[in-house]
């Protein structure tokens, strides 16, 4: 069985700096968009749209 690797320092502060980085690009894209992204289900919906406009639920239904 491998063994667990332990949390790091860097890698703490790796995933503090991802986490500030997406919450900064989020909020320029909001500011461009003139609107609030989605959230949370919503969200997973959104961006599950093809082209067409159906998502791929609507698609599996027909």
């Amino acid at each position: 069985m491998p063994k667990r690797q332990e949390p790091t320092a860097e890698g703490d502060a790796s995933a503090k700096a991802l986490i500030e980085s997406t919450k900064k690009e989020e909020s320029r894209i909001e500011r461009q968009k003139g609107s609030p992204l989605a959230k949370g289900a919503k969200r997973v919906e959104e961006r599950s749209k093809s082209s067409d406009g159906r998502s791929a639920g609507d698609k599996q239904k027909s």
